[in-house]
């Protein structure tokens, strides 16, 4: 991934806490492992042209995470996932991706968000997962599906 140390902390807290307005997503650490979390919105990518997430985070060499803190418009939540991908990811097709959607208000698990996620394995070997208001995910299982 992309180094830009300004926008970059590594974390050991048991709970990483990433929250915008009301979306929030807890990230369970509980070996303390060293996580790297960047600031992509505001910092990695601060012009107001390109699309991008919120945050992503490295847990691992073979494990990227991207963030998107969202209202209720999940697709373009997802085209700003693909756009950080595509920008900061060494290897968009080939390093396994986790990515999540939070939002205020969420749909059903619709056949458009499913078809959604099946493009994103193909394309860039990432699953993702749209949560209402708040989420949580256990680093210590590294890799996983939804």
């Amino acid at each position: 991934m992309k180094s830009l140390p300004e926008c970059e902390e590594y974390r050991c807290d048991t709970k990483i806490v990433l929250q915008e307005n009301k979306s929030k997503i807890i990230f369970l650490n509980p070996n303390q492992d060293k996580i790297l979390t960047i600031k992509v919105d505001g910092c990695v990518i601060s012009d107001n042209e390109t699309l991008r997430c919120d945050y992503a985070l490295i847990p691992s060499d073979e494990v990227e995470i991207y963030v998107e803190l969202k209202g209720s418009d999940i697709v373009h939540a997802v085209e700003q996932l693909e756009s950080t991908i595509r920008l900061l990811s060494d290897n968009p097709k080939k390093i396994k991706k986790l990515c999540f959607v939070v939002s205020t208000r969420v749909p059903r698990q619709t056949t458009s968000i499913q078809q959604l996620q099946s493009q994103f394995k193909k394309k860039f070997n990432a699953s993702f997962r749209v949560k209402n208001i708040q989420d949580e995910y256990d680093l210590s299982t590294k890799v996983g599906g939804n």
